[in-house]
């Protein structure tokens, strides 16, 4: 039995009991039946207030530790969005060195290409410089050396000249 039905029977014996001759709102009550009730009242009472009590701590317990979870969860959330937003900036931020690195590469690269052209430019340039050189000192000797033929006197008596070697003029040069 609980609290509430010792007072639904505390109100049942009120209802059935006589009201006092010429003063309505007085009863008269079975006393022994009242007192058994209260009594039980009070043995029941501390019980459910012990339970109530144990009921709000538990509650109040639930609650704190509610409390810390959520405040646990939200500073792991904080900190979790701290590090994807620290993650998303060092991204930007190798990107932009990346692009940075990759623009600077390709202008090295273009000027490497331009200073290996303007080198094998010169370089071809050099190399025609020195074989008209070549040619025109071929020229010359030659023409010194028709000249020298045809001035020389043991030369010209000779009806047939014979062929000048490659190793002769070499001499005549030096």
């Amino acid at each position: 039995m609980n609290i509430d039905d010792l007072l639904d029977d505390m109100d049942e014996l009120l209802d059935k009991s006589m009201s006092v001759p010429f003063v309505s709102h007085k009863k008269v009550v079975d006393g022994e039946r009242l007192r058994e009730l209260i009594n039980n009242i009070r043995i029941i009472m501390p019980h459910e207030l012990k339970e109530a009590k144990k009921i709000e701590f538990d509650c109040q317990r639930i609650l704190n530790e509610a409390k810390l979870n959520a405040e646990g969860i939200i500073r792991k959330s904080e900190e979790r969005a701290q590090q994807i937003v620290s993650q998303e900036a060092i991204v930007t931020e190798a990107k932009k060195k990346a692009v940075d690195i990759l623009q600077k590469a390709q202008a090295a690269s273009a000027n490497l290409q331009k200073n290996a052209a303007l080198s094998v430019a010169q370089m071809l340039n050099d190399a025609e410089a020195t074989h008209n050189k070549s040619l025109l000192d071929i020229k010359r000797t030659k023409e010194k050396l028709q000249h020298t033929l045809k001035s020389s006197p043991a030369l010209t008596q000779n009806p047939s000249p014979q062929p000048v070697q490659k190793t002769d003029l070499a001499k005549d040069k030096k």
